[in-house]
């Protein structure tokens, strides 16, 4: 109930449910343009490689364009090159000394933030061309995806500069949602999508497989266990306790007080998971831009078709390791020992400064163990469940009877993902309540 009228307070301030208003009218135009087909595209052709054995891959880009590859619309690659090129330069700021002081200047972030648009327009055309390539590839009908493209240059460029205009479009309709409605764009985007292709895919999966009332149970078990755990960890902190030092000055003392920094046990929630998922599509797309070959085939059999160990132990790793990257980055961004100094705080037992420092590392490094396998087991849920159909069911596994398992229904990111936005968005409308003297409603 506390929930309910928190919500209703909320739209009931103007200010509020216009942001409201404005982020639902933003992802309206998205799903619009995610209907609008890239020039040239055989309907026909498209349905079979959905229908295809590279069903799982393409599904991962359908889930990172906000659901607008199943139509290969003119925003068929989304979000994702803009976020490779934030990658690449989340991980080239602290190694390259002249980037990392640029980011330390007035204004060096937004300055960062216009490169990232830059090297963002490059790495669209590379996936214009993999994704085009990739999707050929899964053409199992013989007809061209789009005719005359590769071989009529200006077909090519065409098509090449229509779906990097549409990236780019996303890209601004998510920083519009950021700056002028409730929570961070992209995701909110990537969130859109998933919600939006959960109904049609938990159809599919009680109408096509050989076990439906198996994949139902499965399927609920799956989500229920999800989201309680998912809340469980993002909501898990531990508190180290602070310390500070008495002043008097004249006849009033001041300070003495006592509280704590709250260390999350996953202080970066979703997003190591989408820049997972980013990156472990890109050796198949890459592999498609070469002439065919054994290592070639290999590598689009294994990361296009999301098969065997080695695409699953390499999605765990990048979750896991993206984790730990990002974690490490925003404690070492925190400064959390030298404001304590500066502020006259301490934690017991510890001495201020470097000690302090490490102390607060090591403290989240082990907390932030816990968080990173907790993702890394997530992400490879479908794996999992691939590995216990086939032992349940092998004659209809190996026969593709049972291939589309409960769990790519919603897959355990994607659950993160859409749990990650809910939570982040009630945050932001729990601040603008709190700020206008109402009770929230989160606990």
């Amino acid at each position: 109930m506390q929930a309910i009228e928190g919500l209703r307070n909320a739209w009931r301030l103007s200010d509020v449910r216009s942001k409201l208003l404005f982020t639902g009218l933003i992802l309206l135009v998205y799903q619009f343009a995610a209907h609008v087909p890239v020039i040239g595209v055989d309907r026909e052709a498209l349905r079979g490689i959905l229908e295809s054995q590279g069903a799982g891959f393409i599904g991962v880009l359908n889930l990172l364009s906000g659901g607008a590859v199943s139509n290969f619309s003119v925003i068929a690659m989304g979000v994702y090159p803009y976020i490779t090129a934030s990658i690449i330069f989340q991980l080239l700021v602290p190694i390259i000394p002249q980037l990392e002081a640029l980011q330390r200047e007035p204004g060096g972030n937004e300055k960062i933030q216009r490169y990232t648009y830059y090297l963002a327009i490059p790495m669209a055309i590379i996936q214009a061309i993999g994704q085009i390539a990739i999707f050929s590839s899964f053409n199992a009908s013989g007809r061209p995806l789009i005719a005359g493209f590769g071989e009529n240059p200006l077909v090519t460029l065409t098509v090449i500069t229509t779906m990097t205009a549409g990236t780019m479009f996303a890209v601004w309709l998510g920083d519009l949602i950021t700056e002028e409605g409730i929570g961070n764009g992209i995701s909110i985007i990537i969130f859109a999508g998933i919600v939006a292709n959960a109904p049609s895919n938990l159809a599919q999966l009680l109408t096509t497989t050989t076990q439906p009332i198996y994949n139902a149970l499965l399927f609920v078990v799956i989500v229920l266990f999800t989201i309680a755990t998912v809340v469980f960890i993002q909501e898990g902190v531990r508190r180290i306790p602070v310390q500070y030092g008495k002043r008097v000055r004249g006849r009033k003392q001041y300070g003495g007080a006592s509280t704590h920094i709250p260390l999350r046990v996953n202080p970066v929630g979703m997003i190591p998971l989408i820049f997972a998922q980013s990156i472990i599509t890109f050796p198949a797309i890459i592999a498609n831009l070469f002439p065919p070959g054994p290592l070639g085939d290999s590598i689009t059999l294994t990361f296009g078709q999301q098969q065997g160990l080695g695409y699953w132990g390499s999605f765990f790793l990048l979750t896991v390791g993206f984790t730990f990257f990002y974690a490490e980055t925003m404690i070492a961004n925190q400064n959390l020992a030298e404001n304590l100094q500066r502020q006259g705080g301490f934690i017991p037992g510890i001495r201020p400064g470097k000690r302090t420092q490490e102390y607060i590392v090591r403290v989240s490094r082990r907390i932030t163990l816990v968080g990173a396998l907790f993702l890394g087991f997530i992400a490879v849920i479908p794996g999992l469940v691939d590995l216990l159909n086939s032992l349940l069911f092998p004659t209809e596994f190996l026969s593709g009877g049972n291939s589309l398992n409960a769990a790519r229904v919603i897959t355990g990111s994607g659950l993160i993902i859409v749990v990650g936005v809910v939570i982040d968005t009630m945050r932001q409308l729990e601040a603008q309540l709190v700020m206008r003297n109402y009770e929230g409603f989160m606990r």
